[in-house]
């Protein structure tokens, strides 16, 4: 057990990452926005490097044994690439915004010093989205790494140091906690002037009991619709291209399908045709048995594995050459954990032939499970897409692609780049938008006297009045 004199020492840590920070925040505070993107640029170029990008991979697979190596260099990359490319043009320092017609002008300004807790699944490219947003709103950063992964978090701050050092900026403004800890982390929280926070549901109330503003995400659980209007074969390679990328770590990876009943045996086996292997009743039994041991807690063990890895493990004869494990959904809800977020190459197969029916299903297994986060569909039906936009208490539902690759943004989607995904107040978040550059500055709000103007009645009511009189 830990000391006072331990403690102590491990909190004045905290607090001297935090002064320097704020040092350095107040040498960038005032610059102008061709000095902040020449900066912006030189992170991003050293992190986007082959041989970077491979280094804080390899890393990664190795401190936490959860992944797949080159999925993780594509995705450090793709990520740095597409953040940098999302704030191109992009106004966020000094006037960004006049309304000569109202008097108005507006000045974006920093927060300050802001706590990034990075999550296992991504210890690197959540640090490249996060550090490059707020490198471009001119705030600086301190890292706090999962305990699984503090190497590769730690090497990337690095990397980004060095790129600072490289152009005469403060490296400062890139700080890791070297040794992480839970009281660090609460610690770090506390002290800085603001949270971003990538991770599971119940990391949402940890980071708001530290008495910050703070950014937090949603737990995923994703279900991806198919109708019979679909091209079935296009749908199943990018349903199973989004969920076995990375062994399933990403919170976007589609935990279920549904597909309608009439086509529903012919999907079945154009997942079967790309590596799916469906389990019968005992073998779901036995899945669910290993998956959780004691009824309700998900065994981490399973979290971004091999499929063969995990069906050895539960005790199931697989072919060798199955990529993913399927078992048949049966209750929406805590009674049938797999209807849950299961980040793993497990995948629920659920049937319908009422589309509506289906969206109200998953909005219960949303309300168990990832409410807030997002939906897919497979469809040329645009009245389904948007009916599955209106009703979904979700923040994205993204219709014919493979879902982990356009959630979070992507080179053949309108989604900004991110690996932090708000889930709205369906999830005890800020927002349900895809947190970027634009969700870390205050804004100032200059205004001049413009001609006084106040509006009749016939302005205000006009309408309202035509129709129902004055009485």
């Amino acid at each position: 057990m830990m000391g006072g004199t331990e403690r102590t020492i491990e909190m004045d840590e905290v607090r001297e990452l935090y002064e320097r920070a704020r040092r350095a925040f107040e040498e960038v505070e005032f610059w102008t926005e061709e000095k902040v993107d020449e900066m912006v640029a030189a992170v991003a170029w050293e992190w986007q490097k082959e041989e970077t990008a491979k280094a804080l991979a390899r890393l990664a697979v190795d401190e936490s044994g959860i992944g797949v190596y080159q999925d993780k260099v594509a995705k450090v990359q793709s990520k740095t690439r597409g953040t940098l490319w999302d704030m191109q043009g992009v106004k966020t320092c000094g006037l960004v915004k006049e309304d000569k017609q109202k008097g108005l002008r507006i000045f974006a300004k920093p927060i300050g010093v802001v706590a990034n807790i990075v999550p296992s699944t991504n210890p690197e490219s959540t640090i490249c989205c996060i550090g490059l947003s707020l490198l471009k709103t001119r705030n600086a950063m301190i890292v706090s790494p999962h305990p699984r992964t503090q190497g590769s978090s730690y090497l990337t701050v690095e990397h980004g140091r060095k790129a600072l050092r490289k152009i005469g900026a403060p490296e400062d403004l890139m700080q890791c906690i070297r040794h992480s800890s839970g009281a660090k982390a609460r610690k770090l929280m506390a002290t800085c002037d603001f949270v971003v926070a990538t991770g599971g549901a119940a990391l949402v109330k940890v980071v708001y009991s530290a008495g910050k503003p703070a950014h937090t995400v949603s737990a995923g659980n994703v279900v991806s619709f198919v109708d019979e209007t679909a091209d079935l074969k296009a749908a199943a390679a990018k349903i199973v291209k989004s969920k076995v990328a990375n062994n399933s770590a990403s919170c976007s990876s589609e935990n279920a399908v549904a597909l309608e009943a009439s086509i529903y045996d012919q999907m079945l086996e154009c997942l079967k045709a790309e590596g799916g292997y469906l389990c019968n009743t005992e073998e779901r039994e036995k899945l669910r048995a290993y998956m959780w041991p004691d009824g309700e807690t998900l065994n981490r063990d399973v979290v971004a594995k091999p499929a063969l890895w995990i069906a050895e493990q539960a005790g199931i004869d697989v072919p060798r050459d199955t990529r993913f494990l399927m078992v048949l959904g049966e209750k929406a809800g805590p009674e049938d954990r797999f209807s849950g977020e299961k980040i793993s190459l497990v995948l629920t197969i659920w049937k319908w032939d009422n589309f509506s029916e289906m969206i109200e299903l998953m909005k219960e297994m949303h309300r168990f499970s990832g409410e807030g986060h997002s939906a897919s569909i497979h469809t040329e039906n645009d009245d389904r897409k948007v009916e599955l936009a209106l009703k979904a208490n979700v923040g994205r539902v993204n219709c014919n692609m493979p879902h982990a690759m356009a959630n979070s943004g992507s080179w053949f989607n309108g989604n900004p780049f991110t690996d932090t995904l708000g889930g709205g107040t369906w999830a005890g978040n800020m927002t349900s938008e895809n947190i970027n550059w634009k969700h870390f500055l205050n804004y100032t709000w200059l205004s001049d006297p413009i001609p006084e103007h106040i509006p009749t009645d016939e302005e205000l009511f006009g309408n309202y009045l035509a129709k129902w009189g004055r009485d």
